[in-house]
């Protein structure tokens, strides 16, 4: 202890209520661990019969620092040798003496020590009971465990008290020393023991499990999303394991102080990405705030590294008060998010965020300063643990929401959707009234110009010849059977083909066969059967048959033939394609040379048509007289026809 002046009343009377508040405060952070089960076991404990456990508040002790004289001392336990001799390392050797037995007490007996370490001997009576790694040897930590040391019956004495010796070596800033021990019926200390190892080491195994899990997961989050809250909580899942598997882990691998300095570095990540994780979940990102994080998380560690390098405690302790006071910083802002926009997350970090820094004042003042009577019992772990709690909360909040959003986004996706198919309904209900409207104005204007073009011009023609003195009843005739030919073909294309042009070539003979009966000229057909064509429809089958309807009766009027031979077949190569071969046995053209001008229009007209439709028309002298008209239509081509000639 250091000694002060005398100072004026109303200063010592404010020293002394400021240790109180802080002495009421950590009262109430070790009621709410003992309300929670973190059991701790400490106060005198002494009653009469054979059943009752004695807890030893004093031992005898020689202490040997390294480098100093070894000193006896009477010591109040439980006892800290970071307290006493900070940044050295030593061995020590603590004598307690154990009540008589009295007589016919054989109820087996033992020890039970909450922190002891960091090497250890126990002897009772002058016989060696027990070993906790070899004196000396750093990588083993006894200290991080409850020790039940079970006493043979045969050792204890029932006339007078029996000696307890326990040697000790321990490493500088490990925190050896020698807590309450506790003697009594084993069967009676095996509770508290299983208590003691179930809250200090398996909540630590539960612990960095914990955070390795959630750790994975929100590293696996960020990877997916690139989130900065889960790749921050990641990192300090990741940097806390290590000071939770300490807690735990008996027997390290690396040798000690080097072990010291990963934990601490570890532990100072830990508390500064837990608090930038803080500010994260709030969306609250002052920029002195965060750089003051980042500074915190930096000097923690230099100092972390320093002190356990050049064995000065005090470079550690000063990173813990700046991990502290940075804690203390952020939580103005959680109280401001939680009072003033009344967020429901931010009343849980104020619960969190209270807890932790009660927590890391706790571990700061009784633990590692031994202020308030001191203690060996960290809480930190166990208030952190609750921000593992909150980010699995976050997780399943943000998912929830995430479903609900994808929920809400597929109604009105889907709302969209029917809105847009009823349009595009209601588009494609208008644009087919407007096609069928527009294919019967077509339809009717076809109509209009083939009566215009076929049967009007030969009405046209046959008045005019009627309006002549001279004209003769046999050419009349020739134009009336002409203008009916032109009429049929007219109602014959109304009909719909389906692209089958076998049956309009058969309705075609069916029209001219009683004229080349009354002509006395045989028709031999040849037409073969042929499948459907998609593009042969009623233009091109209105065309076809005039091409053919005006052949037959130039061959009527002109050729003076008597037989006529009509052939039609499909042919596939080089391209496929219908070919229709007309030969009569007339008179023939008489020359093989191109029509000179002025001229009859009959086989103008029959060529134009034949271009119209995409079609080759060629007329030429017949192999054996008179004469052949060949037209090959590629019907593959899908040629669009223009207006009727």
């Amino acid at each position: 202890m250091c000694t002060t002046s005398p100072k004026p009343f109303s200063k010592r009377a404010t020293l002394a209520g400021f240790r109180s508040r802080i002495a009421a405060l950590l009262t109430l952070l070790r009621l709410a661990c003992l309300l929670l089960g973190i059991g701790v076991i400490s106060g005198p404990s002494q009653a009469a019969g054979s059943d009752a456990v004695v807890t030893l508040h004093t031992a005898q002790a020689t202490l040997a620092p390294d480098g100093a004289t070894p000193q006896a001392v009477d010591l109040q336990l439980p006892f800290r040798w970071d307290h006493r001799y900070p940044g050295r390392a030593g061995h020590a050797r603590y004598q307690l003496l154990l009540p008589a037995l009295t007589k016919g007490d054989d109820t087996p007996r033992a020890l039970l020590i909450s922190s002891l370490g960091n090497q250890a001997t126990v002897s009772v009576g002058g016989t060696t009971v027990a070993r906790l790694g070899n004196l000396g040897d750093a990588n083993h930590d006894a200290s991080k465990t409850a020790q039940l040391i079970r006493i043979p019956a045969g050792l204890l004495r029932r006339d007078a008290p029996t000696s307890v010796v326990i040697d000790t070596t321990t490493q500088r800033q490990r925190g050896g020393g020698l807590d309450l021990v506790h003697y009594g019926p084993e069967t009676a200390l095996e509770a508290r023991y299983d208590s003691l190892r179930r809250w200090r080491n398996t909540a630590a195994v539960v612990y960095s499990v914990s955070l390795l899990l959630m750790g994975g997961l929100a590293a696996g989050l960020w990877w997916r999303q690139r989130d900065v809250l889960y790749g921050c909580f990641s990192l300090a899942a990741f940097s806390g394991v290590v000071r939770n598997l300490d807690r735990a882990w008996v027997d390290v691998p690396v040798p000690w102080p080097a072990w010291g300095a990963i934990v601490a570095i570890g532990y100072a990540w830990h508390i500064a990405l837990i608090a930038r994780f803080v500010l994260l979940v709030l969306d609250r990102n002052p920029p002195w705030l965060v750089r003051t994080i980042h500074v915190a998380m930096g000097l923690g560690a230099m100092l972390a590294a320093a002190s356990f390098m050049f064995a000065q405690p005090v470079l550690w302790t000063t990173g813990l008060v700046l991990l502290e006071v940075t804690a203390l910083a952020c939580l103005p802002i959680v109280l401001q998010e939680a009072f003033g926009q009344r967020r429901r997350i931010a009343w849980v970090l104020v619960g969190a965020g209270m807890f932790a820094v009660a927590a890391g004042a706790n571990d700061l003042l009784r633990v590692r300063l031994g202020l308030f009577g001191g203690s060996d019992q960290t809480l930190t772990p166990h208030a952190i643990f609750v921000f593992v709690v909150i980010l699995a909360g976050l997780v399943v909040d943000r998912y929830s929401r995430s479903v609900a959003d994808h929920r809400a986004l597929n109604a009105s996706l889907r709302h969209r959707l029917d809105e847009q198919e009823g349009q595009l309904r209601t588009a494609f209900d208008e644009l087919r009234r407007r096609e069928q409207e527009q294919a019967v104005l077509l339809e009717r204007q076809r109509i209009m110009r083939e009566i215009h073009d076929g049967v009007g011009s030969q009405l046209v023609g046959l008045l005019n010849m009627v309006g002549q003195p001279d004209a003769k009843a046999s050419v009349l005739e020739e134009h009336v059977k002409l203008a009916l030919d032109e009429m049929r073909m007219a109602v014959d294309s109304l009909q719909p083909n389906h692209g089958d042009l076998t049956t309009v070539l058969a309705t075609l003979r069916y029209r001219l066969q009683p004229r080349l009966e009354a002509a006395g000229i045989t028709l031999a057909w040849e037409v073969a059967a042929m499948p459907p064509i998609a593009s042969f429809n009623a233009q091109v089958a209105l065309q076809l048959q005039r091409i053919l309807l005006e052949a037959f009766t130039n061959i009527l009027k002109h050729a003076g033939a008597t037989r006529i031979a009509m052939a039609a077949l499909c042919i596939e190569a080089p391209e496929p394609h219908v070919r229709i071969v007309l030969t009569d046995d007339g008179r023939g053209l008489g020359s093989l040379q191109p029509p000179r001008p002025g001229e009859g229009r009959g086989m103008a007209n029959m060529k134009a048509r034949a271009h119209a439709i995409g079609a080759m028309l060629s007329i030429a002298a017949g192999p054996e007289g008179g004469t052949c008209v060949t037209l090959e239509w590629p019907y593959a081509q899908g040629t669009a026809t223009p207006a009727a000639q």
